[in-house]
């Protein structure tokens, strides 16, 4: 009889919260195998440190202003709004993100495709990649609620069998990011401990976690134990700017109470030799929306010039 293998970021099951090490790599690749449009060294120590990074103005304004063009083209249209991977914010028909825009948007597929962006990627998970989740994240000014602190990797390892830490998200913003429209805020060095959550998780709960996540959110314990190792940073930045972060920072953003409206696109990027198992608990997969299953094949980089061409 084979024993199955213990599951080193358990979660969700009959144990209580935890603080577990990470036993994977932050960084697979190595810094000499950096791509000319990839981190330097000292970009990439400081991911490895921190487990994030951000790049200010990495996109030029005119690429930048065709990308906000397209996410709002998306999120007036009739069709998309009717379509599930849009999602409304609770008591309200304000969208608060659309989901698999890089197969909704030709525009948007090319960014995910990016050379830049994904040369930084492979740079970082060490191997060729494939998008896992695309979104795009809407905070309406006065409307646009928070995002509660939360680990995607322990979402994704429970409810879509990602089986380790090789993957990461980067979030393009479209809008200046500011002090007072809700910005990302993340806890500085968290990704090097996982954190296990309480609580059994209720089929399709994907349902009711986009809209705001009740299972899978960590206890304030190791939230304030975390803090105060790490603290707390706000990333702020101009339209333009890129975010990289591992899949196991520690992260979220407060509601948008000011006027200003805050947007950004945010590609997934998984390790193809990182594909997804099955769900924990014999939990359903969540729609290929949420989490790619179709295919794992690689991203075929595209070179840069594709937004110059929308924009004319």
């Amino acid at each position: 009889m084979i024993t199955p293998a213990r599951d080193r970021y358990a979660s969700r099951s009959d144990r209580g919260a935890a603080i577990v090490q990470r036993h994977d790599p932050v960084v697979y690749g190595r810094p000499d195998d950096a791509p000319a449009s990839g981190l330097d060294t000292t970009q990439l120590a400081s991911y490895e440190r921190d487990g994030f990074i951000m790049l200010k103005n990495f996109f030029s304004a005119q690429e930048t202003a065709a990308l906000m063009h397209e996410v709002q083209r998306l999120t007036v249209d009739p069709a998309i709004r009717r379509r599930e991977e849009a999602i409304t914010e609770r008591g309200s028909d304000a969208v608060r993100s659309v989901f698999m825009v890089h197969k909704l948007s030709k525009v948007l597929a090319r960014l995910s495709q990016d050379m830049r962006l994904v040369n930084i990627a492979r740079q970082i998970l060490g191997s060729d990649v494939y998008i896992h989740q695309s979104r795009a994240n809407i905070k309406p000014g006065f409307k646009g609620k928070e995002f509660y602190w939360h680990s995607d990797f322990e979402t994704w390892h429970v409810e879509d069998g990602m089986p380790a830490m090789r993957a990461l998200s980067c979030s393009v913003l479209l809008t200046d990011n500011n002090a007072s429209n809700g910005p990302l805020m993340v806890m500085p060095g968290s990704h090097k401990q996982f954190v296990s959550c309480v609580g059994e998780t209720p089929e399709e709960h994907y349902k009711a976690s986009l809209k705001k996540q009740e299972y899978g959110v960590p206890d304030t314990l190791s939230l304030k134990l975390l803090a105060d190792q790490g603290g707390v940073e706000t990333l702020m930045g101009p339209a333009g700017s890129v975010v990289f972060f591992d899949c196991n920072t520690m992260h979220g953003s407060n509601s948008n109470i000011s006027p200003s409206p805050r947007s950004n696109v945010f590609m997934v990027y998984n390790s193809v030799d990182n594909a997804l198992g099955s769900p924990k608990f014999g939990l359903t997969p969540r729609p290929e929306f949420i989490a790619t299953r179709e295919s794992f094949a690689a991203i075929k980089p595209v070179e840069p010039g594709y937004l110059r061409a929308v924009g004319k």
